[in-house]
């Protein structure tokens, strides 16, 4: 049978049978893969807890029928440990995961979304910004790589330069006041200039915000992420939000590693 090796993000996990798990990866090469981990959910199993949702593996696997088959795994970041003993990383990871897989399909390779996952779930695992930070960041980039990109300068529907005053999920961001819909909202100017570093990168602007502009600018990725994958995002209602957690005297001690996760 063909076999193949590529880099993959575990995204989901589920039982099968007794000892067995179907297990869903994003790769670097091949798209979004389901596979079965033979025997893995043993106790003297050696891979199990390589194949566990946010890890970053080396894994090798032959074509089946239905399902390819997991034969080999070798750990390339143990990202999950660390993740799932904090509350905050756990959900605003889950929601990244949930993310990356409705954004990709089966067999269709998805390089850029692969390594702005990787990444996220980096800087999650190693602390380099607030959990929901990150989160929103790489909401906005992913939907920008899948050809959702918003805009929070210019006008979203003309084009006309900004800055502009009110927001609309649907139009695609920033709207002029010629061109403002029904039922756009009006966000603080601190609030867009924050959404702008998420989206760029810019994480000396997005770490000094304050959490008030954090709360409206995470409400406005969820609506916009949202309305873009056409269904609610199940994890989004669990994650626990930083900001409140993480005012101006958490802010004097970010740490000298923090990079862009791209």
């Amino acid at each position: 049978m063909p076999v193949y090796r590529d880099e993959a993000l575990v995204l989901r996990t589920q039982k099968l049978g007794e000892a067995d798990r179907i297990v869903t990866l994003l790769t670097r090469e091949h798209g979004k893969v389901r596979a079965v981990g033979k025997g893995v959910r043993r106790t003297s199993s050696r891979v199990g807890a390589r194949l566990e949702p946010f890890m970053f593996v080396d894994a090798q696997l032959y074509v089946g029928r239905t399902l390819d088959v997991v034969t080999q795994v070798e750990t390339v970041g143990p990202y999950a440990s660390e993740i799932a003993r904090d509350y905050a990383l756990y959900t605003a990871g889950t929601a990244m995961l949930e993310t990356a897989e409705r954004l990709t399909e089966e067999g269709e390779p998805a390089v850029q979304q692969f390594w702005l996952l990787a990444g996220a779930v980096r800087a999650l695992a190693q602390h380099h910004h607030a959990a929901g930070l990150v989160l929103d960041s790489y909401l906005l980039r992913a939907l920008s790589v899948a050809g959702w990109a918003p805009s929070f300068t210019d006008c979203a529907r003309c084009g006309e330069p900004g800055p502009h005053t009110a927001f609309s999920v649907g139009t695609g961001g920033a709207v002029c006041p010629r061109c403002r819909p029904p039922g756009s909202t009006a966000p603080a100017p601190e609030t867009f200039a924050l959404l702008a570093a998420l989206l760029a990168g810019d994480w000396a602007t997005a770490d000094a915000s304050s959490a008030r502009h954090r709360s409206e600018a995470s409400g406005l990725v969820a609506a916009y992420s949202q309305f873009h994958l056409e269904r609610r995002l199940r994890s989004l209602r669990l994650v626990e939000r930083e900001p409140d957690r993480q005012d101006a005297a958490d802010l004097t001690t970010t740490r000298e590693t923090e990079t862009t996760f791209l």
